[in-house]
């Protein structure tokens, strides 16, 4: 059971599969702090909360002793999302388009044989010539 585990862990799918989901973690870190560190705030001068991630709309205020919390309609954290979502599929592309181009080119098809019928007929001209 062992060293089926062990192959099954070490195929190169497996691997791969593994490196990919770290280091696009570390990306994605990478790419948040870049948007809460960087645009948001840039984006945040230009609306009253300062912040776009906590930009929302007040749906109800929380009540005055603090035991309804507000409902807010935070649409600031969906742009902040959208823009993350935006910056990583660049990137993905940029990075397989790269790939892409540095691969060799498949091998042409193999010419095409003659086709079912054609074979047929070759056949009734062998068997009418004998």
């Amino acid at each position: 059971m062992w060293k089926e585990l062990k192959a099954f862990l070490m195929r190169g799918n497996v691997v791969d599969l593994a490196v990919g989901v770290i280091i696009g973690g570390a990306f994605g870190a990478i790419v948040n702090a870049l948007v809460n560190n960087i645009i948001n705030p840039i984006i945040g001068v230009l609306l009253p909360t300062g912040d776009l991630a906590s930009a929302g709309i007040v749906l109800r205020a929380a009540s005055a002793d603090g035991a309804t919390p507000a409902a807010v309609l935070g649409w600031g954290a969906l742009i902040a999302a959208i823009i993350n979502f935006i910056i990583i599929g660049t990137v993905l592309f940029f990075i397989i388009r790269g790939m892409n181009k540095m691969m060799p080119p498949p091998p042409p098809p193999p010419p095409a044989g003659p086709s079912i019928e054609e074979q047929m007929l070759a056949e009734l001209k062998k068997l009418n010539s004998k």
